[in-house]
């Protein structure tokens, strides 16, 4: 795990200049840094959080509260545990009216996008856009969602709920759910949105396995990806370590609850199953005890992989992430139930310019019981999100750097690098 934030009175050596790829609504943000004389001043973060990455520096002066403690809810924020199962049960459900659009996709699926109502009225068309991509069997239903949806439109963001195939109520119109590790959906929704708003900058939140969806998304794409800037939050990055985790004593009530949900989504849908070719185990499907027994059954015959073991090893994250292009910023806690912070890697953040990494020492999984809004509220996490996605697009809004300027400010670091 990485170490305590440098103080301002070390001065490493500047790393070599990695702009970023010009993309048609944003200004790379490494040509932004011209001298260190020119650098805002910013309090470090406090130490109760962990802060690493290779765009540490340059995507500090973002955030607004980082300089403040942790401070988790009394009782309730003190048990990974207990976090976690009172924001799933307890934590309020903001009431937000959808507008529903069924996609269809190449291969005949059909995804949902939960739009705002009124937001296609009431917003302009370049307004910025926040596709935001639930955990696994969650959708526009779940709290934590609704809170960030809430949080963004009222910073005037137009906001859209990717629910995957069969999640959120959508429609499975094929013998196909979702995987960790398949990106054919996102990519179609991505180019979907950006055709209807071409005029508007895509940013994306992903969480638990919807962010690893997103890192993996972003680490594929790379250079063409068309995103703005992503936030992935709670993401068990490796499905082998989070697989073994999740069969360990009290987490075993999470890997329940899970395979409860995977499998009212299948019975719902099994006759398009039936005498279906292949290895798909329609009996072990509906009898699940485990999401490992679930994924055995379907998701890996799905998707074409040998084994439920070669399913969790090739859909990691972790192995991506050293190839995302764009701003990201990765939240974890370190005491995850569901999302170990063991999978986290780390060195690839810290070695990657576009990617920042704050780890809280509480928060469990989708919990984050802290700050102003707790306990019934809003994680604390939400306006963390915001702080990040709005100085990327404050960024965005600026006049385009010339190829000459962009030139010069190469010039400038590499001579700095030699002092």
């Amino acid at each position: 795990m990485a170490g305590a934030p440098l103080t301002t009175t070390f001065k490493p050596p500047l790393p070599p200049l990695h702009l970023t790829p010009f993309r048609r609504f944003r200004t790379p943000i490494a040509a932004a840094c011209l001298s260190p004389t020119t650098k805002p001043t910013m309090p470090d973060p406090h130490p109760s959080l962990e802060v690493s990455g290779g765009a540490r520096d340059r995507f500090l002066p973002a955030f607004k509260t980082l300089h403040l403690p942790y401070s988790p809810f009394p009782i309730i924020g003190w048990n990974r545990h207990i976090e976690t199962m009172f924001a799933a049960f307890y934590r309020s459900v903001p009431d937000v009216r959808y507008r529903r659009e069924c996609l269809r996709t190449q291969d005949d699926g059909t995804v949902a996008l939960d739009w705002v109502g009124g937001d296609h009225r009431r917003l302009s068309a370049d307004v910025p856009i926040l596709i935001l991509l639930p955990g696994l069997t969650g959708g526009s239903q779940d709290s934590y969602v609704r809170h960030m949806l809430v949080r963004a439109r009222s910073r005037g963001w137009r906001t859209v709920v990717f629910n995957s195939r069969g999640c959120g109520n959508s429609p499975v119109t094929t013998p196909q759910f979702y995987s960790g590790s398949f990106i054919g959906d996102m990519r179609e929704v991505v180019a979907h949105i950006s055709a209807k708003y071409p005029k508007a900058s895509l940013y994306a939140v992903g969480w638990s396995l919807g962010g690893n969806i997103l890192v993996n998304y972003l680490g594929k794409e790379s250079n063409t990806c068309p995103l703005s800037g992503a936030v992935s939050l709670c993401n068990p990055f490796n499905l082998v370590i989070a697989d073994v985790n999740l069969r360990k004593g009290f987490n075993n009530i999470y890997n329940r609850s899970l395979k409860r949900a995977l499998c009212r989504i299948f019975s719902k849908h099994a006759l398009l199953f039936e005498d279906i070719e292949g290895e798909y185990n329609i009996p072990m499907a509906m009898n699940a005890q485990t999401v490992r027994e679930y994924d055995e059954a379907i998701t890996r015959v799905s998707f074409g992989f040998k084994s439920v073991d070669d399913y969790y090893l090739n859909s990691c994250s972790s192995d991506l992430i050293k190839h995302v292009r764009v701003p990201l910023l990765c939240v974890q806690a370190a005491n995850d139930p569901i999302a170990p912070i063991s999978g986290t890697p780390f060195p690839d953040i810290k070695e990657n310019p576009n990617c920042m990494l704050i780890v809280t020492p509480k928060g469990g999984h989708l919990g984050w019981v802290a700050g102003d809004d707790a306990p019934y509220g809003a994680p604390w996490t939400d306006s963390l999100v915001m702080d990040f996605l709005e100085h990327l697009e404050k960024d965005a809004s600026k006049p385009l750097e010339s190829s000459s300027n962009i030139e010069d400010t190469q010039q400038s670091l590499e001579i700095l690098q030699q002092i």
